[in-house]
């Protein structure tokens, strides 16, 4: 379904503010809730998962790009929805803290795992140093290695020419992306974009690659959106970075957006005016989810329905002490400052724990101990608003689920744009 995606680029391109959403989560409930929703509305979706969440040897889902995308499509299958699938930030990320060349090995075979799999939408991304080079790469290097895996694609695909390829990045520098006069996120200018592409090409033709540079449909760059763990930079709706210019002569190509999750609704729509067709969305899914997990689990203490200890949050907090990996190089400042940015941080590192044994455990002991259980107004009105309530009669099943789906859904809504299709 490379050619839904590449027909909503082109579209974008030729000034039309549409836009393909795209949705980033490895989470199988969470998934399903976005499935349902973009069917229910007749839209698509592209469904992609990260470097790190899958690849040849598991990713911290203990997925392979097969298993993900066998799982996609029967998902999408049972929901009615037409997806594409696609895969992020593909390069040796998951490898950097080795030598380049080891990375790099790791990244074809990885990349070869994805195409073989069925995903078309790959984003190549070889921007991170890896052992003795700088955090980020300079333009050159990263468009050698880019055009070096996207060999490998073609190489591997079963249908080479239903590839689509996105080049670039918008990963904040070290410390975090810089505020600027205003206090808002310095978009990526229009000659930094071009350069991106313009080294894409060269190295696309350096390596014997030329025919794939019509492949191109999509440029990663920052529009001027972020998010740290406790604070949202929301778009300046009245800015126009002209990153629309760097495209020109580049047919068919659309500007990708990544970090837009939280965004007001109103943004969607003005960064597929700004040129932005591809449109991501992860962490805010999964946020949504855990939100109505806590809302819930708080309300079942209420009613009497388990006992003060034996929280959702409460196992989770055990699992992320007993785990740091997954969240102590993010969050910073006192242990106070830590636990909070553990269970409310924006960027939901707590994301990677709900797969553990223990945490599905808690998760099903929770909707068991609520099921069949009808929370009355009053109550639910603590812990979710009036949106959320209304939502939630558009699903089917238990209160308890239709109020988690609910949640989800509404982060999900706003990406959908009219006519996307």
């Amino acid at each position: 379904m490379a050619e839904l995606a590449r027909r909503i680029a082109a579209r974008n391109h030729a000034g039309e503010a549409v836009a393909l959403c795209s949705v980033c989560t490895a989470h199988e409930e969470v998934l399903a809730i976005c499935l349902e929703t973009a069917a229910g509305r007749g839209e698509p979706l592209a469904v992609e998962a990260t470097s790190n969440q899958v690849n040849h040897e598991g990713g911290y889902t203990g997925l392979s790009p097969a298993d993900f995308a066998e799982r996609a499509r029967r998902m999408a299958g049972e929901a009615g929805c037409e997806i594409v699938l696609g895969g992020d930030h593909l390069g040796p990320q998951a490898w950097r803290k080795g030598p380049a060349e080891a990375a790099m090995a790791e990244a074809e075979t990885m990349i070869a795992a994805y195409v073989r799999a069925g995903f078309t939408k790959i984003h190549l991304d070889c921007s991170e140093g890896c052992e003795g080079e700088p955090a980020q790469l300079p333009d050159a290097v990263t468009a050698d290695r880019s055009a070096r895996l996207a060999k490998v694609a073609r190489d591997a695909a079963p249908d080479p020419g239903a590839l689509i390829f996105v080049v670039g990045t918008e990963v904040p520098p070290p410390g975090g992306a810089r505020l600027d006069e205003a206090g808002d996120i310095p978009a990526t200018t229009p000659e930094a974009a071009r350069a991106t592409l313009d080294a894409h090409r060269a190295a696309f033709e350096a390596a014997g690659a030329g025919d794939l540079v019509p492949l191109i449909a999509g440029l990663v760059v920052q529009p001027g959106v972020e998010f740290s763990p406790m604070a949202v930079h929301h778009l300046p709706m009245d800015r126009d970075p002209g990153l629309r210019a760097a495209l020109e002569g580049w047919a068919g190509v659309t500007l990708e957006a990544h970090s837009t999750d939280y965004q007001h609704p109103e943004a969607y729509r003005r960064l597929a005016e700004l040129g932005f067709g591809f449109q991501k969305v992860g962490p805010a899914l999964t946020f949504a989810w855990r939100q109505a997990v806590y809302g819930l689990d708080v309300l079942r203490g209420l009613a009497g329905l388990a006992p003060e200890e034996d929280t959702v949050p409460g196992v989770m907090e055990w699992l992320m002490m007993n785990d740091p990996g997954h969240w102590a190089g993010h969050y910073h400042g006192s242990p106070r400052a830590q636990r909070l940015a553990r269970h409310f941080g924006l960027a939901d590192r707590i994301r990677y724990y709900w797969p553990q044994p223990a945490a599905r455990k808690s998760v099903d002991r929770l909707f068991r101990d609520l099921e069949g259980v009808e929370l009355p107004a009053p109550m639910l009105a603590q812990v979710f608003d009036a949106r959320t309530l209304s939502r939630a009669e558009s699903f089917d099943g238990p209160q308890a689920r239709r109020l988690v789906a609910a949640e989800v859904a509404r982060a999900l809504d706003p990406y959908f744009q009219e006519a996307a299709s």
